[in-house]
C-alpha cells in the first residue's frame, strides 16, 4: 500500500473492545482531524499517512495541553489511541513505514504521581448515611454507596449491572464485567446481602433491568453517579467535619475499598484480583497512600539516638565447664 494511503482505507476489522475504548479513540481522531485541516488546509477526507507525520502529529499533542488545557494524562490517552492507528498501520502500509516509525518514537510524557483517596471508616460510614432513606432514590443512592465502598466496582461496572448479575444465598455473590472485557465474581457481605435484597423488593422483577434506575427506568449515567456522590458527601460533611474539602467521587469508593481490604491484613495481589486490575503493579499505589502502615513500620525502627538492645550471648560450653572445676 502506497504512503499516497488514506487513513479511511486502512478499514480496521471488528475489535472486541469497550464502548468507552470505542468513543475515545474516536474522539482522538475527531480532535486530529480537525487540527490537521488546520495546520495544512487539506480536508480531512483527503489526508493522507504522509500528511500525518511526526511534526503534525506533536503539534496536535501540544496543541492539546497549550490549546486545549489537557492534563499530561489525557495528553498520554490521546498518543496511546494514535500509537495503535499506526501500529497497525505499519503492518498495511509498510512503503509509509519512514513516516510511521517517527510517529511511533514520540515518547509519553511523564506525569506526576498523587498518593489516592479514600476515606476512612467513619467518614464511609456518614457518606453511607448520608441520603435520605425515607424516599425511593434516597434508598437507591444509600445502596450504591454502600456497595461501591464493599466491592470497589468502577462507576462503569456499577452502573451496568443487571438484576440478573445477583446471586443472593447462602453464597451471595455479585458478577460483572469489567476493564478489557473481564468477567469476576465478588462475594457480598451479610448487611450488604440484606440491603440488596430490601433494594430488589422494589424493582420489577426483570432480569435484565438495571439495578440502578433513574425514576423512568434506565440506567444510571456516569455523570448522574458523581453528581449524587458529591451531593451526599456535602450532606455528611455536616456531621463529619473531616469530609469538608474532601474531593469525593465514584473513584474514591473503590479506593476507600482496596484501602479498608489492606487495611484487614489481605495481600496486594489479592486485592488486584477483588479489583480486577490487570497489573499487580498498578496496586502498589496503595502502600504508598497507607500512612498507618508505614506508622506500624516507623514503630519497628530504633531511633536515630537509641541504641539497640544488648544481645543475650551464652557462654561458651568449654570454659563453662572449666570454670565449674
Amino acid at each position: 500500500m502506497p504512503e499516497k494511503a488514506h487513513p479511511q482505507d486502512l478499514t480496521i476489522p471488528h475489535l472486541d473492545t469497550s464502548p468507552h475504548t470505542k468513543a475515545a479513540y474516536a474522539d482522538t481522531f475527531r480532535l486530529l482531524l480537525t487540527y490537521a485541516e488546520r495546520a495544512t488546509g487539506i480536508a480531512p477526507s483527503a489526508l493522507t499517512l504522509a500528511d500525518l507525520d511526526a511534526d503534525l502529529i506533536g503539534g496536535f499533542l501540544q496543541h492539546l495541553e497549550t490549546e486545549r488545557g489537557n492534563s499530561v494524562a489525557t495528553r498520554n490517552a490521546r498518543r496511546a489511541a494514535l500509537r495503535s492507528f499506526f501500529t497497525y498501520a505499519s503492518y498495511r502500509a509498510p512503503d509509509a513505514i519512514a513516516t510511521i516509525s517517527q510517529v511511533l518514537t514520540i515518547p509519553a510524557k511523564r506525569t506526576k504521581t498523587t498518593l489516592v483517596s479514600f476515606l476512612t471508616a467513619p467518614e464511609a460510614e456518614a457518606l453511607i448515611a448520608a441520603p435520605d432513606t425515607r424516599t425511593w432514590l434516597g434508598r437507591r443512592d444509600r445502596l450504591l454507596l454502600h456497595l461501591g465502598i464493599q466491592t470497589g466496582l468502577r462507576v462503569s461496572e456499577l452502573i451496568n449491572l443487571r438484576v440478573g448479575d445477583l446471586q443472593l444465598g447462602p453464597h451471595s455473590q455479585l458478577e460483572c464485567v469489567g476493564k478489557g472485557r473481564k468477567q469476576r465474581v465478588i462475594p457480598l457481605q451479610k448487611n450488604t446481602v440484606k440491603l440488596l435484597t430490601a433494594w430488589l423488593a422494589e424493582l420489577p422483577p426483570a432480569r435484565e433491568g438495571p439495578l440502578f434506575p433513574t425514576n423512568s427506568g434506565t440506567p444510571l449515567t456516569r455523570a448522574a453517579v458523581g453528581k449524587l456522590v458529591t451531593r451526599h458527601a456535602a450532606t455528611a460533611a455536616e456531621r463529619c467535619p473531616s469530609l469538608t474539602g474532601k474531593n469525593v467521587t465514584p473513584h474514591t469508593l473503590r479506593h476507600t475499598c482496596a484501602m479498608s481490604l489492606l487495611h484487614a491484613g489481605i495481600d496486594t495481589a489479592s486485592i488486584a484480583l477483588w479489583l480486577g486490575h490487570a497489573n499487580i503493579q498498578t496496586t502498589q499505589i496503595y502502600l504508598h497512600a497507607d500512612l498507618e502502615l508505614k506508622q506500624r513500620t516507623l514503630e519497628r525502627v530504633p531511633a536515630l539516638d537509641e541504641r539497640p538492645p544488648a544481645r543475650y550471648k551464652a557462654s561458651d560450653a568449654l570454659i563453662a565447664f572449666l570454670k565449674n572445676r
